[in-house]
C-alpha cells in the first residue's frame, strides 16, 4: 500500500481530535502492508527532553504487532498557528532511522517545494540516499534481521 491522501487525512483527524483548533498540535499516521493505518501523537511533557516524535507510537505499535510499515506521514502534520495552516513535515533523521527497519522502499510524505501544506511521496532511500547502515550490509540496505543483530 502506498502513501495517499487517506493516510494524511488520518493524521489530520487525530490532530484535530487530540488538540482543538487554535492550539498547537501534530499527529502522524503510518500505512501497513495489509492496508491498515496506525496513528499516534507525541507526549506533552513539561521537560521537553523526554518528548518523543509524533510517529514513535505508531512505529512501536507496528513493530509490537509484527506488522510491516509501507508508508508514513511523518514527522507528521503540524499546525502553523501564525499562518492558520497545516504543514507537512518530512521525517527527521531519528525517524528516518526508525523507518529504516522496514527498508528503503517505505514511502514518506515530504512537503511540496512550492507549498508546504501539500505533500508528495518519496521513498526512504530518496530522502536518505547515504544511509549509514549500508556500510555494514555489503552496500545493501540492511534487512530487518540485520537491524536487530
Amino acid at each position: 500500500m502506498k502513501l495517499d491522501q487517506t493516510l494524511v487525512d488520518a493524521a489530520v483527524e487525530l490532530m484535530d481530535r487530540r488538540w482543538p483548533t487554535g492550539e498547537p498540535g501534530g499527529a502522524a499516521a503510518v500505512r501497513l502492508a495489509d492496508g491498515g493505518i496506525l496513528t499516534s501523537v507525541g507526549l506533552d511533557n513539561m521537560n521537553g527532553s523526554v518528548a518523543l516524535c509524533q510517529e514513535t507510537g505508531a512505529f512501536i505499535q507496528a513493530y509490537t504487532q509484527d506488522r510491516t510499515v509501507t508508508a508514513s506521514v511523518c514527522v507528521c502534520v503540524c499546525r502553523d498557528l501564525e499562518r492558520g495552516r497545516i504543514l507537512i513535515l518530512p521525517p527527521c533523521g531519528v525517524c528516518q532511522e526508525r523507518l529504516a527497519l522496514w527498508g528503503p522502499s517505505v514511502e514518506v510524505a515530504v512537503p511540496r517545494e512550492d507549498d508546504p501544506t501539500r505533500w508528495e511521496a518519496r521513498t526512504l532511500a530518496e530522502v536518505n540516499p547515504y544511509y549509514w547502515g549500508t556500510q555494514f550490509a555489503e552496500g545493501q540496505w540492511p534487512s530487518q534481521a540485520q537491524h536487530s543483530e
